[in-house]
């Protein structure tokens, strides 16, 4: 069974110190304290500087006993990172974990891996070839999947996003649609 109360702390120790880490995390449903959002700041000095980058995360019923499960909501162009599906090749979230990590652990360890890519153990092999083989083709394509997918302002994103439409969908809308947020919602409306 999950420690109701270790979880309660660190949502708590994660709040506290969202300023100066650049991490954020937030309960999905106050009625559930096992699924969370998180959200990362690009670190300084690579391509995903300036982005923030968002995280799923479920703790499963036997946390701190066995990893969370994270996986990134926000596209990311990352060798360690599935651009597809957003899965993360990372030891502490599989065979590495220990119940003395926290959460606030693994996503300061997501944050430094972000900095730190490991192209020789890929999650996602092509993005890996790529920072092998044209580093500086994968830096451009990376820094170019921040400014799109992760740039904290879109213009017209918030207005999708109170309109209840989800973050990827609005954002794939208003690329498809030049910016034009009318085109987008009117694209959102006629896919619901």
């Amino acid at each position: 069974m999950a420690d109701i109360n270790r979880i309660k702390k660190e949502l708590k120790d994660c709040a506290k110190d969202s300023e100066t880490s650049g991490l954020e995390v937030k309960l999905v449903d106050e009625a559930n304290l096992l699924h969370w959002k998180g959200a990362i700041k690009g670190p300084i000095g690579t391509p995903y500087e300036g982005g923030i980058f968002r995280i799923d995360i479920v703790l499963p019923s036997d946390y701190p006993f066995v990893p969370p499960k994270m996986k990134y909501d926000t596209k990311i162009w990352h060798p360690n990172i599935s651009s597809e599906s957003g899965a993360i090749c990372l030891d502490i979230l599989k065979n590495e974990w220990s119940p003395a990590l926290t959460v606030r652990t693994a996503l300061i360890s997501l944050q430094a891996l972000m900095s730190a890519p490991e192209p020789d153990d890929p999650q996602d092999a092509v993005v890996a070839k790529q920072y092998k083989e044209s580093h500086d083709e994968y830096c451009a394509t990376a820094k170019f999947w921040t400014e799109t997918y992760a740039s904290p302002k879109m213009p017209g994103l918030d207005m999708l996003l109170s309109m209840g439409f989800g973050e990827e969908k609005a954002k794939a809308a208003l690329l498809k649609c030049d910016m034009n947020v009318d085109a987008a919602m009117e694209a959102l409306l006629s896919e619901a």
